[in-house]
């Protein structure tokens, strides 16, 4: 509306100089070069006008993204307690549900065949949600963001435990699906409360500022390559290379994110894959067609 009032403007006044030149010419007042350059001029000023507007409309639209999103360093204002940010592992059944019906991680466009093979991971992560806010919020808040499904989705424990961990957006981007990934952490930040430093600010601008779309894009298992559990060799029935079994309870054994189970991705890491109904683990995993082995 702005650019068009100023070009209405600029137009008329063309106009005006249009219709006084003869007169003017006549008193010997202005030359027709004259003219030229005045109509000149005025062109170049509705140019850079434009391209000012235009500037100010972007930086207006950058500022939309993080609207509502307070911008200051991180600040642990109390000790962080993973037990205020628990959550229920009933809640797979609401990712499966946005990830096409699969176990499948968007970061990585990988489906996994169960879901002990896979992290159900918060994109905004919880120790860098507490030290960006929700430290100074009450327990029933920091249970809400730990079990809101729009915080939730899937990823190898590799990359979640060891890759992604508590970094920010600053720190770590996914190879795929950035655009939505920079969008839910905005949409979770935004919905909590919860904060961003200036360097997240700034690379979440980066990114959101490129982004076509906001989907997720999900590729089937016949457009994905071969994961390292498809391409690795199964152990033999046997287990000949097993490990003699460890003394010890089994959950201090092999229950690396102390949730109470024993998932497929930690029995190979421990090698003690495939798990017979003999196995002192087998009691912490889930055997979902009941013929006593698991992690075949």
């Amino acid at each position: 509306m702005k650019r068009k009032n100023t070009l209405t403007i600029i137009t008329a006044l063309t106009i005006t100089l249009l219709l006084t030149a003869p007169r003017l010419h006549a008193q010997g007042t202005l030359t027709l070069e004259d003219l030229a350059q005045r109509i000149n001029r005025l062109f170049t000023a509705q140019d850079d006008l434009t391209q000012r507007l235009a500037a100010l409309e972007a930086a207006s639209a950058s500022q939309n993204w993080l609207a509502g999103i307070p911008i200051q360093p991180e600040n642990r204002c109390t000790p962080y307690d993973a037990d205020d940010y628990r959550y229920p592992q009933s809640l797979e059944a609401q990712i499966v549900a946005e990830t096409g019906g699969t176990f499948y991680s968007p970061y990585t466009g990988e489906t996994f065949n169960w879901g002990e093979d896979v992290d159900i991971e918060h994109i905004v992560a919880r120790s860098e949600a507490h030290d960006s806010g929700l430290c100074a919020a009450d327990i029933f808040t920091r249970l809400a963001f730990a079990s809101d499904p729009l915080n939730l989705t899937f990823a190898s424990p590799q990359l979640n435990r060891d890759q992604k961990v508590a970094k920010d957006v600053a720190e770590w981007l996914p190879d795929l699906n950035r655009c939505w990934f920079v969008n839910r952490v905005v949409a979770v930040k935004r919905r909590y409360g919860i904060a961003m430093d200036p360097r997240e600010a700034q690379a979440a601008l980066a990114v959101l500022t490129t982004c076509p779309s906001f989907a997720m894009q999900i590729i089937t298992p016949s457009e994905e390559a071969p994961t390292s559990a498809e391409t690795t060799t199964p152990p033999t029935e046997t287990n000949q290379n097993a490990t003699p079994q460890a003394e010890g309870h089994p959950l201090d054994l092999y229950d690396d994110n102390n949730n109470g189970r024993i998932t497929c991705a930690e029995a190979r890491r421990h090698n003690i894959a495939p798990v017979r109904s003999d196995h002192p683990a087998y009691p912490y995993m889930r055997d979902p067609d009941g013929d006593g082995v698991v992690c075949e």
